[in-house]
């Protein structure tokens, strides 16, 4: 996290609808997630929705960021107030809320990203946020300008209500989840299906008419290039999980060749 403790930079950049760069932090590791704030990514998404995070793990994986530009955004586990309001207690710029489909649930959302008037999220004191109660008037009277609320349209009940929950004060950005929203509507994990990209065009088109910056995941930078073309401000291009997989069963298989072509030399010198 930047030097400053509540530094909105990369905020401002998304609901400007500049394009921002992202990574999943999805292992619970905090040297994880110093790499690749050392590495410079703007914003740590750390996945609390599926995987086996707790708050403690949260809280550790945001202290390694400290000292570094990036920040941390947190996919909450649901759409629930009380997840809402630990995790940006724990010190979040921002919150992806799964699952969104109405109007009600995308209001609910911003309420409990909120303090009142506009919300009914609770007051501390205490807590990392508020820098253990050293910045806490500092927290607290630029909390509900500054912390970023994404939801995410993955149900077909949402994609036909996204004008409405675009419309929602206080939602910032819509983030379009492309395998589960293909899979609800019966094409199991095809995003590149013809109704499904209706449906994403759809989505896209509601957003940046309502003032909402975009956002999506990607297999890599290479895939996220399209994305930002076509007016994505975040993309996920990068996974800890997913990209050590990969490179470790890469490594693997050079190993694999490699004995097969030295046992069939040894073969042939019989």
């Amino acid at each position: 996290m930047p030097k400053t403790f509540f530094d909105n930079t990369v905020m401002k950049k998304l609901r400007n609808g500049e394009p921002v760069s992202a990574t999943w932090s999805q292992l619970g590791s905090a040297q994880c997630t110093e790499i690749l704030a050392e590495a410079g990514f703007d914003v740590i998404v750390i996945d609390m929705e599926h995987s086996q995070l707790t708050l403690p793990d949260l809280t550790t994986m945001m202290m390694a960021m400290k000292g570094t530009d990036a920040i941390p955004i947190v996919r909450a586990p649901w759409n629930d107030m009380v997840w809402c309001k630990q995790i940006l207690d724990c010190g979040a710029y921002g919150i992806h809320i799964p699952y969104v489909s109405t109007k009600e649930e995308a209001e609910y959302a911003v309420k409990s990203c909120k303090y009142a008037l506009e919300g009914f999220r609770g007051i501390a004191s205490t807590h990392r946020a508020v820098d253990y109660g050293l910045k806490k008037k500092e927290y607290w009277a630029r909390a509900n300008d500054d912390i970023i609320v994404m939801i995410a349209i993955e149900t077909p009940e949402g994609v036909a209500n996204i004008d409405e929950i675009a419309s929602v004060k206080g939602v910032d950005g819509i983030f379009i989840g492309p395998s589960d929203l293909s899979t609800s509507m019966g094409h199991f994990v095809t995003p590149s299906h013809p109704e499904v990209q209706d449906a994403i065009r759809k989505v896209e088109k509601s957003a940046k008419a309502h003032g909402k910056f975009l956002g999506t995941i990607a297999a890599d930078m290479e895939a996220a290039k399209a994305l930002y073309d076509r007016g994505y401000s975040i993309v996920y291009f990068m996974s800890d999980a997913v990209s050590l997989g990969n490179m470790a069963a890469k490594q693997v298989a050079g190993f694999n060749e490699y004995m097969s072509a030295r046992t069939e030399k040894e073969d042939k010198n019989v």
